[in-house]
């Protein structure tokens, strides 16, 4: 008999947070630099994107590399923890930042556009939350690194 690991919705939330840290990272700075180099909205968003999924993974992988798991199996605990919480996360707040009025078109240096960026982020947090905890529940997600985090 097999059983899932206790999902609490303080867990999720860790795993969350754990999720969002690394996704802001990587969605800030991509942000950040399409709009201010002017770069067209859907260049800018996979710019975000893609960081937002290195930095993802770079943070998962630093907890589990420093808890002594060797690169190729703390990469494949990444892939397989994080992946889908920073895609679900990622579409969420890009589509906020689309959906907000001239937010894409406002650049770093304007308060619309960090507002709608900290409020896609919120957005995407509250979205991905349940996901999260769902994930665990089922032995997936954040539960395949819980036990080798040292923080966690």
């Amino acid at each position: 008999m097999t059983t899932t690991p206790k999902a609490s919705w303080s867990m999720a939330a860790s795993a969350t947070l754990h999720c969002l840290t690394g996704c802001a990272i990587g969605e800030v700075l991509g942000m950040v630099i399409g709009t201010a180099l002017g770069f067209h909205d859907a260049t800018t968003i996979v710019l975000a994107v893609a960081l937002a999924f290195v930095f993802g993974y770079a943070l998962t992988m630093r907890g589990v590399l420093r808890a002594g798991v060797g690169l190729a199996a703390a990469l494949k605990l990444a892939l397989a923890a994080d992946t889908l919480s920073i895609a679900v996360m990622e579409i969420v707040d890009n589509a906020v930042m689309v959906i907000v009025p001239g937010a894409m078109d406002a650049g770093p240096l304007s308060l619309l556009f960090w507002a709608a960026l900290a409020f896609s982020l919120a957005v995407a947090f509250v979205v991905t939350w349940p996901l999260n905890r769902w994930m665990i529940s089922r032995g997936k997600g954040h539960a395949v690194v819980h036990h080798v985090h040292h923080n966690d």
